[in-house]
């Protein structure tokens, strides 16, 4: 271990991000009593370009006239490419109150962009004494982020989550596909006649959790395109939970049940954490830094991933 220790993500349930289009207010409401973690309310590719006005200010009402209990609050702003980025962020400050936890920055491609948003944030903020700090949330959806990915995971203290938006990535990218997340069809290996589907998603996944745990920020795996199809969504979020990431977003309601499902630790997967947990401390009394459990080591790095369950399942289960 560096001497260096590696930070402390946000302390917060993010098992599932329920987004829904800010020109629809007629669903806040549903939204609010979902299930799901955080809630964003959209003013960007949801929202067509006659809408982007009434959208921001239905979403600055419901901010303000809707109980959306202890979830955590998020809009997402138009793009830095765009006309509408600035007057989201003022608006949204200047008109909402106090309840707006965090602003979804989209397509962040360098640190110079979340450093635009943190910059006219801080002014706003100041100008009208806002007595807590607005969060940021960033979305990974290009070429240019993933490989500024680092970088842009250090570029502001405000920081607390980095999504991986699948459709615009794959865009930039050129990959030939028009699905959003899951395998992809010509995505596959051939052994013995027989075809293996992998993930062209991973190496993507993977470059950002490890960026955000480097960081003490939370990963998140963005959306999932065909909600018809449970399997491959559940398929696509436990591969995200196993690397690393504490949740995913949902684009229909029936996908929270199954975030949630996913990001939530199991009782058996708790129950083995905490037996390790018990083996290995009295591993220890015995000054022994290593044990066998069920017919495998255990040693100290063993803790440090039990207790990475278990924090997440107390977590969680306060929240709840």
């Amino acid at each position: 271990m560096s001497f260096k220790n590696q930070p402390t993500p946000p302390i917060r349930p993010n098992r599932c991000q329920l987004f829904g289009p800010g020109s629809r207010p007629e669903i806040f409401i549903k939204m609010a009593k979902s299930k799901a973690d955080v809630i964003n309310l959209d003013l960007e590719d949801s929202v067509s370009l006659k809408d982007k006005s009434i959208a921001r200010a239905n979403i600055i009402n419901a901010i303000k006239d809707i109980d959306w209990g202890t979830k955590t609050l998020s809009v997402r702003i138009n793009g830095l490419d765009t006309p509408f980025w600035y007057t989201d962020i003022i608006d949204l400050i200047n008109l909402s109150g106090n309840r707006l936890d965090q602003i979804l920055i989209p397509k962040v491609g360098c640190a110079s962009d979340v450093y635009a948003v943190d910059a006219l944030v801080t002014a706003v903020e100041k100008n009208i004494n806002r007595d807590r700090q607005v969060k940021l949330e960033l979305i990974i959806e290009s070429a240019a982020g993933i490989t500024n990915i680092n970088k842009i995971a250090k570029s502001s203290p405000r920081i607390e989550a980095i999504s991986l938006g699948a459709a615009d990535f794959a865009a930039s990218m050129g990959m030939q596909t028009t699905g959003i997340g899951g395998t992809q069809k010509n995505y596959y290996m051939v052994h013995e006649n027989n075809k293996y589907w992998g993930d062209p998603w991973h190496w993507a996944q993977t470059s950002i959790v490890a960026a955000c745990r480097a960081n003490g920020l939370l990963p998140v795996d963005g959306p999932f395109g065909d909600f018809s199809d449970d399997a491959g969504f559940l398929a696509q979020a436990q591969r995200s939970a196993t690397l690393g990431m504490v949740g995913k977003w949902a684009i229909h309601p029936k996908q929270i049940e199954l975030a949630n499902i996913v990001f939530t630790p199991s009782e058996e997967t708790v129950s083995e954490a905490k037996e390790i947990l018990s083996v290995m401390e009295l591993a220890n009394a015995k000054g022994e830094g290593a044990t066998v459990y069920k017919g495998r080591l255990v040693d100290i790095a063993s803790i440090k991933q039990a207790r990475v369950i278990v924090d997440q399942y107390e977590m969680i289960s306060k929240d709840s």
